[in-house]
């Protein structure tokens, strides 16, 4: 396991760069899919991170409790070397409930983790929706517990996410995820 920090390209305002993905429910997903919320959670995760795995409940939390908030899984890791992350696990992890989010996708080609300058999971980015398009409103850790086996005390993205939906600025440093590197497949 390689430990990893987030370093995104995106910055504040940036809009949320498009893509095409089948979720596990066999149906594919793009931005425009999630036109209907007022913020979008974007988080690059997967199935077998120890740093993934301890954020499943509050995201699953987040997803349910927020209804103007999509919350959206993308695993991006290569599952021929990590069949942990297969799209089969993958649905898996939603048909017995450990995954409850709004859509979990598949990042089959990596294109999209590297469009958005993820190399971490978790790696999570929070947008607003400004008129029909979804800008950068956060990009950070979830919450203060930084190993998997801590008890976090603060959540930022819960800030975060009060923040956009009450239509003001995020007032937050954005101090970095931590989680396992993504794993990049090599051609």
């Amino acid at each position: 396991m390689v430990l990893r920090e987030s370093d995104s390209e995106l910055e504040a305002g940036d809009p949320a760069p498009d893509f095409e993905l089948d979720g596990v429910d066999g149906e594919p997903y793009t931005l425009e899919s999630f036109s209907d919320a007022e913020a979008l959670l974007l988080v690059f995760t997967c199935n077998h991170c120890p740093y993934a795995e301890a954020k499943f409940d509050l995201l699953n939390e987040l997803a349910a409790e927020y209804d103007e908030l999509a919350v959206v899984g993308i695993n991006p890791n290569d599952a021929e070397e990590y069949p942990e992350d297969s799209f089969e696990k993958m649905r898996e992890y939603v048909d017995d409930g450990t995954i409850r989010y709004d859509a979990y996708l598949r990042d089959e080609t990596q294109t999209v983790a590297e469009a958005y300058g993820a190399v971490c999971t978790p790696d999570p980015f929070l947008f607003r929706r400004e008129n029909d398009t979804f800008r950068l409103a956060y990009h950070g850790r979830l919450d203060d517990a930084l190993n998997p086996e801590d008890d976090p005390t603060r959540f930022h993205v819960r800030e975060a996410i009060e923040s956009v939906l009450a239509d003001e600025s995020v007032d937050l440093e954005w101090q970095p995820s931590r989680g396992c590197s993504i794993k990049w497949r090599e051609d």
